[in-house]
């Protein structure tokens, strides 16, 4: 697994180790796995399950929080960009993308498990949310005034509540009901049906 790119300051003196990098955060997503909560994990018990030191780890990452922010980071994949032509092929990339990630098991099941308890932890909350979701949002609401501009979505919509229409039940899906499927086709039935919705009337 190859570590993201910190969010830590990079300190002057002997280069980082990308190994040494990747290997710290995967001693916390395994301590994770294992049933360790973010609040019960700790800088030392990390570095221990890693085999480095802790001053290893604090030349990495400040503290926990920022080190779980890149823990987070390396769950996710680089969103695909909207190609830009059509706004349905654009709103069906965006959740294409969010199933096939609600199918990858080991990084979805963290992060279920990790955002459940995210909201006892607003510092990293707003960090990851600033840093992982704001740019997908953006994304999305990008597509959406587009939509509205070429007239395929009516302008009296809400955007921030149309974004949420699109991608809530594919979140529900994924992240809150495990249980459910996520079938191929499942991006285009919410598109369509949604967009069916907003669309100008005839």
């Amino acid at each position: 697994m190859s570590a993201p790119e910190s969010s830590a300051p990079r300190l002057r003196g002997r280069p980082r180790s990308p190994a040494t990098d990747a290997a710290i955060i995967e001693a916390a997503l395994r301590l994770l796995e294992e049933g360790a909560s973010v609040g019960g994990l700790s800088i030392e018990g990390i570095a221990r399950e890693a085999g480095v030191g802790k001053a290893t780890v604090y030349r990495r990452w400040p503290g926990k929080d920022a080190l779980m922010l890149d823990v987070l980071r390396s769950l996710e994949e680089p969103s695909p960009e909207p190609a830009g032509v059509s706004v349905r092929d654009d709103l069906v990339t965006i959740l294409e993308f969010m199933r096939r990630r609600g199918l990858a098991k080991r990084n979805s099941a963290l992060l279920r498990s990790v955002i459940t308890q995210m909201h006892a932890h607003e510092e990293l909350w707003r960090a990851y949310d600033e840093n992982v979701i704001a740019a997908r949002r953006a994304s999305l609401r990008a597509v959406l005034r587009r939509g509205r501009e070429s007239g395929e979505i009516r302008s009296d919509v809400d955007l921030e509540l149309l974004a949420d229409l699109f991608t809530g039940p594919m979140l529900a899906r994924a992240m809150l009901h495990e249980w459910k499927e996520l079938p191929e086709g499942l991006a285009e039935r919410i598109v369509d049906t949604v967009l069916e919705g907003v669309s100008p009337r005839r």
